[in-house]
């Protein structure tokens, strides 16, 4: 029986609490540590080859960017077989170099040398053909194995020389892992021993105070009042022989703690983000926080009393119908003095009191106005992506249906027919393309990848790829760089996309035998400015604030006409930010259009958006 009483005592329940308690959290812990760990092997393992394959990349492109006779030579064969079998040889993986065709060139294994002059057919080597970086997948062999396999495009620039194949093995890393679930599993097992012994101690220094509290509530139920806990310690059973000899005191304590929640309650109201106003049954204005006194521009001691209808400036029906309807709120619009249109969504709650009913209203005024212009820019962004789609749509539709009238059999019109056709078919697909890049930008998905440039040598090169339409139109074209510009680490790439969207502006809205100034100069030792000025048609002031809006343009029917998205300065300026700089424009009617845009100098070669 005793034995039975055991079992059931505090004691017994603790002690077996402890261990519950130490093994549920050995468990998590255990779990979340292997789970971490395995991660970060993984991740470990997958970047480290991810390295190795991209330095093998950039290592072998020059064997393979040679072309003819020179890349089919024994002695190169030797050459690319030296650096993949004793510069680049990884444990427990297979290396392989393949051409342009995806033919086997060299490989690691000596056991796999009957593939080399093969073609390697795998998924991840096509898609490093194609130029895509991030090629890797995990799989298990046919013996059981797991493995990795990873591919890397060949070649620095828009050409693929090649592509890197390294198949490696992960049995080393699991088998760490094993490894170490068995040292966790026995360090459990000793933590729950060690527990049980330490819960069985400590239990007893729980449970002893509490017989002695219980046998003086027992006195007390038989009337000897003056019986006290003897308080032993400050833990929780020293609180609670307090809290039972100082009942009355605490319940002093309890009413005071009471009103301090209500002036408490008051500051929260009188500081909240939102507007509230409270009335009583009558529906008077009882009570108005600081934020709604702001939304409404009232004034307290005027406001009490009145009725909620009149303060909130809606009318007894709309009131009546929005407490009484599923959705109690409504959007209203309040125009202030040298304020713009403010949009506040107004909630009411009805407030009810046991036995009487409807004790008084809530109504809490809520500043929506940036939802409501996210909103609204959503609405027109959406617009103007149906116009700019629906546009060409209706011009092929409308000369597919010429073409299937007859028009067809009309050689010449024919022709010009589906000239048309494909010229609108492509800028839809400028558009999307567009589109998507922007949506790469915005979400920090476009890879920049940064590499020491010559500024002088970059605008150069920009002028030249637009030499023949300048020539067309008569446009002198000149560039200064101030010695001190020298060289800056940057996204060669998108940055000569950013100079030529803006040296197309200019061309396009500069008349026949205008100028464009092309200057770079060091306004600052960490800052690189660029600036494009022409001497054009300029811009309005009215529509400068808006220049770089996706879509905006500022004469639409001639834009439409040069074959522009609009989405060229959006493109531009999330490029420009994306490299840590600002862009601006400035520009006057007539006069001509200044861009300029500014880069921090930087150390390093590549970030990642």
């Amino acid at each position: 029986m005793k034995g039975i009483r055991f079992f059931q005592s505090i004691q017994a329940k603790l002690i077996v609490i402890y261990v519950l308690l130490i093994l549920i959290a050995m468990q998590f812990i255990g779990v979340y540590f292997i789970r971490t760990l395995e991660t970060y092997f993984k991740t470990d393992f997958i970047d480290s080859h991810n390295k190795q394959a991209q330095l093998l990349a950039q290592f072998v492109e020059p064997y393979l960017s040679v072309t003819g006779e020179e890349n089919k030579g024994e002695s190169r064969k030797a050459e690319l077989n030296d650096v993949v079998n004793n510069l680049f040889a990884i444990s427990n993986a297979e290396i392989q170099v393949i051409d342009p065709n995806g033919i086997v060139l060299s490989t690691s294994m000596v056991s796999h040398q009957a593939i080399v002059g093969q073609k390697n057919t795998q998924t991840e080597v096509n898609r490093a053909l194609q130029g895509i970086k991030d090629n890797q997948r995990m799989f298990i062999d046919l013996d059981g194995m797991r493995k990795m396999i990873i591919a890397k495009p060949i070649g620095s620039g828009v050409k693929v020389y090649g592509a890197v194949y390294i198949i490696a093995s992960m049995e080393e890393l699991y088998n760490t892992m094993n490894l170490i679930n068995r040292f966790l599993i026995t360090g459990t097992l000793i933590a729950l021993a060690l527990t049980a012994v330490l819960g069985v101690m400590l239990s007893a220094t729980i449970t002893n105070p509490i017989k002695a509290i219980t046998r003086q509530a027992s006195a007390v139920a038989e009337g000897r009042f003056n019986a006290q806990v003897t308080v032993t310690g400050s833990d929780e059973i020293g609180h609670l022989g307090q809290t039972f000899n100082y009942m009355m005191g605490r319940l002093k304590d309890a009413l005071s703690l009471n009103e301090e929640e209500k002036e408490r309650l008051a500051s929260i109201l009188s500081n909240m983000n939102d507007g509230l106003i409270a009335t009583d049954d009558d529906g008077r204005v009882i009570v108005v926080n600081r934020r709604a006194k702001q939304i409404l521009q009232l004034n307290e001691d005027t406001t009490l009393g009145k009725p909620l209808p009149e303060v909130l400036g809606i009318s007894r029906e709309e009131m009546r119908k929005l407490e009484d309807g599923r959705d109690p709120s409504i959007l209203l619009r309040f125009y202030h003095d040298e304020e713009e249109q403010l949009f506040v969504r107004l909630t009411f709650t009805t407030i009810y009191s046991k036995g009487k009913g409807s004790a008084g209203t809530i109504a809490v005024l809520q500043d929506v106005t940036d939802q409501e212009k996210l909103e609204e820019s959503r609405r027109e962004f959406v617009a103007n992506v149906s116009h700019e789609l629906r546009t060409p749509l209706t011009t092929i539709k409308s000369y597919l249906e010429a073409l299937e009238d007859g028009a067809l059999e009309d050689r010449q019109l024919a022709g010009k027919f589906v000239s048309v056709t494909r010229n609108e078919t492509e800028r839809m697909i400028r558009l999307v393309t567009d589109l998507l890049q922007l949506s790469r930008l915005d979400s920090r998905q476009a890879i920049i990848s940064k590499q020491l440039t010559d500024v002088s040598e970059m605008l150069e090169e920009v002028a030249d790829r637009f030499s023949f339409q300048l020539d067309q139109r008569s446009i002198a074209v000149s560039i200064e760089v101030v010695p001190a510009v020298g060289e800056i680490v940057l996204d060669r790439d998108r940055i000569d996309q950013v100079l030529d969207n803006l040296m197309s502006n200019a061309i396009k809205y500069t008349a026949d035998e205008g100028r464009i100034a092309i200057e770079a100069r060091r306004p600052e030792p960490q800052l690189l400015e660029i600036s494009i000025q022409d001497n054009g048609m300029g811009i309005p002031k009215k529509d400068l604030s808006r220049i770089f809006e996706r879509f905006y343009r500022v004469d639409k029917a001639r834009s439409r006409s040069m074959g522009g998205t609009g989405l060229g300065l959006s493109i531009a300026r999330e490029i420009v930010r994306a490299h840590g700089g600002t862009i601006t424009l400035e520009s006057e009617l007539g006069q001509g259009t200044k861009v300029t845009f500014t880069l921090p100098y930087t150390t390093n070669e590549e970030a990642v958006v």
